[in-house]
């Protein structure tokens, strides 16, 4: 029996929003959204950008042009901030864009493993 995961729950969300296109770049931090992608076998259909940047700005264009709900997707950290433009152009607009983030596990960052030392003095 397979598993359910997190980001099959988002996809099926999106289809039942009708969303046809989703813009991303693709990074770590969505690697379980990407594999839901290789599991699903209908829409939304996965378009890739060159960066997360233009993914926002995608999103945001077929939203203006199309007049469905754009969504767009980018990695944690830097990838998750470069899509504010786009976010802001949406906002000043009043157009609906849906943004998902990814999120790294906290044992995969630098910050978790510079805690397992915490208790410790920094002159031990």
């Amino acid at each position: 029996m397979s598993r359910t995961h997190v980001a099959d729950y988002i996809l099926k969300r999106l289809r039942e929003w009708d969303v046809e296109h989703v813009f991303a770049y693709a990074g770590d931090g969505i690697n379980g959204l990407l594999a839901a992608w290789d599991r699903a076998e209908d829409p939304p259909r996965f378009i890739q950008s060159r960066h997360e940047e233009m993914s926002a700005f995608q999103a945001v264009g077929y939203t203006k042009f199309c007049g469905r709900v754009g969504v767009c997707a980018a990695t944690s950290g830097p990838g998750a901030v470069h899509l504010l433009n786009g976010l802001h152009d949406a906002k000043l607009d009043h157009v609906p864009v849906v943004a998902i983030v990814g999120q790294t596990a906290p044992r995969d960052t630098r910050a978790a493993a510079s805690l397992s030392g915490a208790g410790r003095g920094c002159h031990d």
